[in-house]
């Protein structure tokens, strides 16, 4: 909506907007927000920030040491849709109020730094980056655990489970379930949330996201997928965010639930988020050019840095332990280190784009929307950005059903991480490709893999699982 504070300040007076919303990102990515009278921000807003405690936000300061400042983009203002009194919605990065300097545990900090790394090396100024985040949408969620029981329950109209459910005079069962891996994408009434996601395609539009498309995908229990056109770095970011609380808060008005994890369906294809990317500079892209599936000889290097740092890459890509239950054989999930064009049991794909040379890009498949975007994004930007530095070479491309391959063969494609404490570990001993630009600091990379090993790993290893019991209780 606007380009200026300016702009911002001008449009809450002319349009009497009372309520300002301030939204900035956590560690582990999610939005948090604080809503303020208007008179609360003017010019200084925009440089200096708005004071607030952040003693509370996860991974972030203790008390003693919690005053903290957002500060507001007015670039990425939009009149947020779920509030019933109008509210000027505005993503914000956190400084620390003692220095005045950036906090190097901000996120959107993190992913500033990043395209400031870009800029410095000389390699370019600008970069791309399209994420595609796939979600289920279910009609009921229960999920428990306590000290003698542990259960998950979801539910979806759509589901395959569901076909011999008897059903009720107000909700009877007409049949029309999608067959496991068979969700994409037929029309309805197989496919049953059509208009919810157009509403949630449009109420993206109007949150100021450059929309594209949305179809249902592969999996039964309602999985699908919008599509919005890809951005700057940051831009694609924060796009991604309002993605996510648009289609929850869309949902929630129909009555149903949205989920990004990666796999909260057994047997079934999970949901991931492959990431188209690309750098260029001074209007032109770097990536284009005349070797394997028309890359330049600098896009092949991006690939060889992506493909080298995967298995600590995925400690910000694939962050959750429910990550690892995606990344598995026999479900189009890129479980195998290797790139190919077209070819998409490729963890790494170069898509056939026709030969407009602003097209050419490569997708990383592995990451999933449990990811925290501003890190993510800048984590393989940097890891591209030594690909390219150091001349890593990718190897051969994989022209090949990689799942068709005999077990001699495969044994010669590396594999991505098989759980989020393999790919933490991966990260302990090789992050100098994040931490020597500046981009994440020492710090940050031990606070991560602190938060990730003392809230997530280790409460799941502690607890046992429902199957546990049909494996061992009878031993």
């Amino acid at each position: 909506m606007f380009q200026t504070p300016q702009e911002f300040l001008s449009y809450v007076q002319e349009k009497g907007i009372q309520l300002i919303d301030l939204k900035f990102i956590d560690m582990p990515g999610t939005w948090q927000h604080l809503t303020v009278y208007q008179d609360q921000i003017d010019e200084s807003s925009f440089a200096d920030g708005v004071p607030f405690d952040g003693s509370s936000i996860r991974g972030w300061k203790a008390i003693n040491e919690s005053d903290m400042t957002m500060v507001l983009d007015a670039t990425t203002a939009w009149i947020d849709p779920f509030m019933a009194e109008p509210t000027l919605s505005v993503v914000c990065s956190i400084k620390e109020p003692r220095t005045g300097q950036w906090y190097n545990r901000c996120p959107r900090v993190i992913a500033q730094k990043a395209l400031d790394y870009l800029i410095a090396s000389g390699i370019g100024d600008t970069a791309f980056f399209g994420p595609e985040a796939e979600f289920f949408i279910f009609d009921s969620v229960r999920f428990d655990q306590t000290q003698n029981e542990g259960f998950y329950y979801v539910d979806s109209v759509e589901g395959r489970w569901n076909s011999g459910k008897e059903g009720t005079p107000e909700n009877p069962n007409l049949g029309y379930k999608p067959q496991y891996k068979q969700g994409y994408f037929p029309v309805s009434p197989t496919d049953s949330s059509q208009d919810m996601r157009s509403e949630m395609l449009l109420t993206m539009k109007a949150c100021g996201v450059p929309i594209e498309k949305h179809h249902h995908e592969v999996a039964t229990g309602g999985q699908c997928e919008l599509g919005f056109r890809f951005g700057t770095l940051i831009k694609a970011a924060d796009d991604l965010m309002t993605y996510k609380y648009v289609i929850k808060n869309v949902a929630k008005k129909y009555g149903k639930t949205v989920t990004f994890m990666p796999k909260p369906i057994f047997n079934d294809n999970g949901s991931g988020m492959h990431t188209h990317q690309s750098i260029w500079k001074d209007g032109q892209p770097l990536f284009a050019g005349d070797k394997y599936a028309g890359l330049s000889q600098m896009g092949l290097y991006y690939i060889g840095g992506i493909l080298k740092h995967a298995p600590a890459l995925l400690a910000f890509t694939n962050p959750s332990t429910n990550s690892y239950k995606r990344l598995v054989p026999g479900f189009e999930a890129p479980v195998n280190l290797a790139y190919s064009q077209g070819n998409r049991s490729a963890s790494v794909r170069i898509p056939l784009s026709g030969t407009n040379p602003k097209a050419k890009r490569l997708e990383f498949r592995c990451p999933d929307a449990t990811a925290n975007p501003y890190l993510a994004f800048a984590a393989m930007l940097c890891a591209g950005i030594d690909g390219i530095k150091n001349q890593i070479d990718p190897g051969e491309p994989l022209d090949v059903d990689i799942y068709d391959l005999s077990p001699e063969e495969l044994a010669k494609v590396p594999s991505t991480p098989g759980s989020l404490g393999e790919a933490l570990s991966h990260l302990e001993e090789d992050h100098s490709f994040l931490t020597d630009s500046g981009v994440f600091s020492a710090d940050f990379i031990e606070n991560w893999i602190a938060y990730k090993k003392s809230n997530e790993i280790i409460p799941i290893q502690l607890r046992p699982h429902p199957y546990e019991f049909s494996l061992y209780y009878d031993v």
